[in-house]
């Protein structure tokens, strides 16, 4: 078993968005809690290249775009999102969301890709 209490978890912020991420040393999956506000990434799409990410909507609603299929996605509060490795993707909304990833993410895997 593993325990991170809040205090643990690890805040940080961008142009558009914020999130916790609680530290964990298990290699097969990770959490988080993200907040988007507008668009993510403000330009372009970003991608995993090496794992599946999950949102369950806490609370709002907003879009998910996604490259390769060329469409958009309307999410509201208590609806699941899966984005597969290597899907390209961006955010468009106001909106909270708990994001597990397998196998867990890290910054090296995450790319940002020009439209």
């Amino acid at each position: 078993m593993i325990y991170i209490k809040k205090e643990k978890a690890q805040f940080y912020s961008g142009d558009g968005y914020s999130g916790m991420d609680y530290p964990s040393t298990d290699k097969d999956i990770n959490f988080a809690v993200i907040k988007i506000e507008g668009r993510s990434p403000k330009i372009g799409y970003q991608v995993n290249t090496e794992c599946k990410e999950l949102l369950y909507i806490m609370e709002g609603n907003g879009t998910v775009s996604l490259k390769e299929r060329k469409e958009k996605i309307s999410f509201k509060q208590g609806d699941v999102i899966v984005l597969e490795k290597n899907e390209c993707y961006a955010f468009d909304g106001d909106f909270e969301a708990a994001v597990p990833c397998t196998p867990a993410w890290t910054s090296e895997q995450h790319k940002y890709i020009e439209e």
